[in-house]
């Protein structure tokens, strides 16, 4: 009998062994998308363009994005094969979902029976490697002439290829004399800047989580230490509490106090806003003496100028002789491929397109603030719009450094998403976040 059940039980977990070793080998097992990737990426543009159009000749084919301007995109990748090929008869079709429903939408999309989106354009770093990247719902390819302008070997590919990134930066109205010197200064006892909700747009969520990471908590230590005495005296009490809070939640760098001091400050006085264009709106009239915001630099272009509102009447803090610290803080919009993609081939087209071509890029590139990770595009597209210069000596607010120099320390210091260090300190972040903003 013993015998028996002792044989019964080496039996069952033999099989349940085979069992794990075969899901073990499912979950390795490359897919269709992504076998095709790994050609795609040894592919030249033109190469792709050809499987492109075979692939989706007559088609109708459905992008998803955050970005509206990826209609305009489409529209000029379809002209681009039209030009290769004047039978070429397909078209895309571009969808932008609203209040954060992309995930979800993208979710059900993949696991439907009869998949219809080919690729997505996407921002959220946080919600993109939790819910789309470690489940296997997107994919990404790296193009061949995108990794040899950043001089990659295929072992050093990112795990999500970035459109662009953008910069919200922290702007002031100067009518009356306001000034700010340093990044604490907007954290300071009666201050409170114009800022999109953190649950309305989640990216200014992941600033804030970006903020307890080793780099930028030094970033904020170098410029508390460049504050007078009596300033550094007025914030120390929440600076030594947040040292119990990073202790609390696991995060071990040593200068993490600094990041969540100023995370809280921010985030018990900020002033919640629905969007950045009435922000900017508000911020360059001559009536809003004195106020602050932290938003997207390129709604300076549309700015009208009048006898009441200019560019003129604020300036970018990280622009001004002497300022200290963070500047703002930078997000990426995402290229990627869904993994259940019925025109897999013209994905890798389109993003290669968006990513190595000026006339992909334009619809994005014409405007300041936002800065291809490809710097072969980056420069034809500086060469072509001059954005360096766009403001001249008239609007010098609206002359853009460019993204080595907002990127650096000793520039504009933004603070660039990480998805992966977003997705490991957003469980517990997130919700001591939410519990000052509601309880202050």
């Amino acid at each position: 009998m013993k015998k028996s059940l002792i044989c019964l039980t080496l039996g069952a977990l033999a099989m349940l062994g085979m069992s794990c070793n075969e899901k073990k080998a499912a979950v390795a097992e490359k897919s269709e998308v992504q076998k095709i990737i790994e050609q795609a990426q040894t592919m030249s543009f033109d190469e792709l363009c050809k499987k492109a159009i075979e692939e989706s000749k007559n088609a109708t084919i459905k992008g998803i994005g955050n970005s509206s301007r990826g209609k305009t995109a489409g529209a000029a990748f379809i002209k681009y094969l039209k030009s290769l090929d004047s039978s070429y008869a397909g078209n895309i079709e571009w969808s932008q979902p609203k209040n954060n429903s992309i995930f979800t939408t993208l979710t059900v999309d993949y696991r439907s029976s009869n998949p219809e989106y080919f690729m997505t354009l996407i921002q959220d770093g946080n919600q993109i490697q939790s819910k789309m990247m470690d489940t296997g719902i997107l994919r990404t390819f790296i193009p061949k002439e995108w990794a040899e302008a950043n001089k990659l070997s295929a072992d050093k590919y990112p795990e999500l290829l970035s459109l662009q990134t953008l910069n919200k930066v922290f702007m002031y109205n100067t009518v009356g004399g306001a000034d700010f010197k340093n990044c604490w200064d907007f954290v300071s006892d009666g201050k409170s800047g114009m800022y999109m909700d953190v649950n309305s747009e989640l990216v200014g969520k992941n600033f804030l989580y970006m903020l307890s990471s080793d780099k930028y908590s030094t970033w904020l230590k170098n410029a508390f230490e460049a504050l007078p005495a009596e300033k550094q005296a007025a914030l120390k009490p929440t600076i030594d509490e947040c040292a119990t809070v990073a202790k609390n939640y696991g995060i071990a760098g040593a200068n993490a106090k600094y990041g969540l001091a100023w995370t809280k400050l921010w985030v018990k006085n900020y002033n919640a806003m629905t969007d950045d264009g009435p922000i900017c709106n508000e911020l360059v009239s001559k009536s809003a003496a004195g106020e602050f915001a932290l938003i997207v630099y390129s709604k300076l272009r549309s700015v009208s100028e009048t006898a009441d509102a200019s560019v003129n009447n604020i300036a970018v803090a990280a622009y001004k002789d002497g300022y200290k610290g963070i500047g703002g803080y930078g997000y990426c919009h995402y290229l990627e491929v869904m993994d259940s993609s019925p025109y897999p081939w013209t994905a890798c087209a389109f993003i290669s397109f968006m990513v190595t071509k000026l006339d992909g890029f334009a619809a994005w590139g014409k405007d300041m603030g936002g800065y291809s990770a490809n710097p072969a595009l980056a420069a034809e597209n500086e060469a072509k719009y001059h954005h360096s210069t766009a403001g001249g000596t008239e609007f010098p607010a609206k002359n853009d450094r460019g993204f080595d120099w907002w990127a650096s320390e000793n520039g504009g210091a933004l603070v660039i998403e990480d998805p992966k260090y977003c997705a490991e300190v957003s469980l517990e972040l997130g919700d001591w976040i939410d519990s000052i903003r509601g309880g202050r």
